[in-house]
């Protein structure tokens, strides 16, 4: 998969084009989270059965994971937002465009919005919320407990006993990125978002969360704070539900990509 330096950093992205059609496909650009996240979790997931339907996809490593540039420093949310700007100009994207984010993801995903309410169709949130103060102090507190518990041998361990080598291996590279960079440090830090900048986020907005995870004490809370959300509740899932409830993920994300960006060819794939 490719490269491109965005803000001088090498981003690595796969781009694949919808289908042709009599109208042009609708373009959904797909945010993984932090930690021993990247690409992989949505193109894995969702690529095959979106292509499949025509959809033009843009996948990319966050600055700091996966295949893209790890800088010392510049790992405030706004740096994020300024990659995603800056990569959808290099590509030449046109937009507006559908913006899909999985918990980290999904609040780079809010902040451009906020920022670039012009540049966006719609906004699919999985599992994640906006950048406020609020949600500052949570992932901070994860974030620093996440570097101390990573820094135990023990902890890998334990992972590999619960969740196999594979895993335990993701954690270390984790680790390494909290350990070499200023994320634990940038990312809970610089400008959030306030009421008044939430209620910029006009566009039509579609929150999935898991009833069991980060926001299950109230899953609807993003519904009164939106000009336009809708929250769709799968049973029986935690964080992980983009990879454990993907089909049913996949099968959300056409209808509201489809319905709000109608093409001439309607959607029918299965995987």
């Amino acid at each position: 998969m490719p490269t491109i330096r965005v803000h001088d950093t090498d981003i690595h992205y796969l781009h694949t084009p919808g289908r042709p059609s009599e109208n042009p496909a609708p373009t959904l650009v797909c945010i993984h989270g932090l930690g021993t996240d990247s690409l992989a979790s949505f193109y894995l997931t969702l690529a095959a059965p979106l292509a499949a339907a025509g959809v033009d996809m843009l996948f990319y490593d966050l600055r700091g994971h996966g295949n893209s540039g790890r800088p010392s420093s510049g790992y405030q949310v706004g740096d994020f937002v300024a990659d995603l700007e800056g990569l959808l100009s290099e590509l030449d994207v046109r937009p507006p465009v559908h913006l899909i984010g999985n918990s980290f993801g999904g609040t780079v995903a809010f902040g451009f919005a906020a920022a670039h309410p012009d540049k966006v169709a719609s906004l699919v949130s999985i599992e994640s919320e906006p950048p406020t103060e609020q949600w500052a102090l949570r992932v901070g507190e994860v974030l620093e407990n996440s570097k101390h518990e990573l820094s135990r041998a023990e902890t890998y361990q334990l992972i590999s006993l619960q969740f196999g080598d594979h895993h335990a291996r993701l954690s270390r590279q984790a680790y390494r990125r909290l350990a070499e960079t200023s994320m634990v440090e940038e990312i809970p830090s610089g400008p959030m978002l306030d009421l008044t900048d939430l209620s910029r986020i006009t566009v039509p907005v579609l929150n999935i969360v898991g009833s069991d995870g980060f926001q299950s004490d109230d899953p609807y809370l993003l519904e009164g704070v939106l000009p336009d959300c809708q929250t769709v509740v799968i049973q029986d899932q935690d964080h992980s539900v983009l990879v454990e409830a993907h089909r049913q993920v996949r099968d959300l994300l056409l209808d509201w990509v489809f319905s709000h960006h109608p093409v001439a060819a309607a959607p029918g794939a299965q995987a």
